[in-house]
């Protein structure tokens, strides 16, 4: 009982002394003292998919132990159909991180599981077009010409007269990612195989390997979650897409055209077998708004988080 004090006042000091924000610490701490009474042993969280949605789902399980939490945060990079097949078909992860909506057949996959998906958006993406900062020759970039690019053109003067006479070296996160996914669909129209026939196409599922080899190769080119560029940015430029850069305002009001969603998924079963769930889901969306921008995302409006907290709500009633 000392100890549930201790966390509330504890993340009462924290989170402020307004009634709101002191009716989530109370919950948040309540919920955590609730779940380490239920078990001696250690309990594990594990969540699985979008490499995108990687470093925020990574922070936010840090945050979350340093508020009092004990037991284990498990965060897997391995593609937002990797994370659907994880806790789809197999049934293997408590929550799937995605930069994807679900596909009707993940839903299918679930239901054979006895699972029902539900979808938390924790966040807008702006996908980034990227270059070597040793490529002087692009300042902006065009949908058409992203489709040149990434559609078989040999040389980038094949796609500008301007540019130079030598080969396109592309990178991509490769099919299961649903960067991938969200990329061909903005891009090709849903058609991936043209993209997936160009010459001097390296895709990884790794958005770090992506950067890294960018870095050394000035006539290459890549794309990958915002996060991603931010952090490399002393190496890599970001393109404006038809003259707009991506940033928090044209994120939200869709003026970049690769502005997307990021989701977390999880079941209402899965948090009645293992609360620990619920509760970590509750302090993230308690929480995302004030931490999303410090790695490399951008919030959603406070209407809209207090939609998914009703969500979630009804979901464990």
């Amino acid at each position: 009982m000392q100890r549930c004090l201790l966390l509330f006042l504890l993340l009462l000091a924290i989170t402020g002394c307004s009634s709101r924000e002191t009716k989530q610490a109370k919950e948040e701490a309540v919920s955590i003292a609730l779940t380490e009474a239920a078990e001696d042993a250690p309990v594990q969280i594990l969540m699985a998919g979008s490499s995108t949605v990687f470093p925020l789902a990574a922070h936010m399980a840090e945050l979350y132990r340093t508020k009092g939490f004990d037991g284990e945060i498990e965060v897997n990079s391995i593609g937002s159909g990797g994370g659907f097949r994880r806790f789809c078909d197999e049934g293997a992860s408590h929550i799937a991180n995605a930069s994807r909506p679900i596909k009707d057949g993940e839903m299918e996959a679930c239901a054979g599981i006895g699972r029902v998906p539900i979808e938390f958006q924790v966040g807008t993406d702006a996908l980034a077009v990227t270059v070597s900062r040793a490529n002087t020759f692009i300042e902006t970039i065009t949908l058409e010409e992203l489709a040149l690019i990434y559609g078989g053109a040999e040389t980038w003067s094949d796609v500008n007269p301007d540019w130079p006479h030598e080969p396109i070296i592309r990178f991509s996160p490769d099919k299961d990612s649903g960067t991938f996914d969200f990329f061909v669909e903005k891009v090709f129209d849903k058609d991936p195989s043209t993209i997936l026939n160009s010459n001097n196409l390296q895709v990884s599922h790794d958005d770090h390997v992506l950067t890294q080899a960018l870095e050394v190769t000035p006539y290459g080119i890549a794309y990958f979650g915002y996060a991603y560029y931010l952090q490399n940015r002393d190496s890599l430029r970001v393109l404006p897409i038809e003259g707009i850069v991506p940033s928090r305002q044209s994120a939200e009001d869709g003026s970049y055209l690769l502005s997307r969603p990021l989701y977390i998924y999880t079941d209402a079963n899965v948090m009645k077998d293992t609360p620990e769930v619920g509760s970590f889901i509750q302090f993230f969306l308690n929480h995302v708004n004030q931490e999303i921008e410090e790695v490399g995302y951008f919030p959603l409006n406070e209407a809209t988080i207090q939609e998914l907290r009703d969500v979630l709500k009804d979901a464990l009633e």
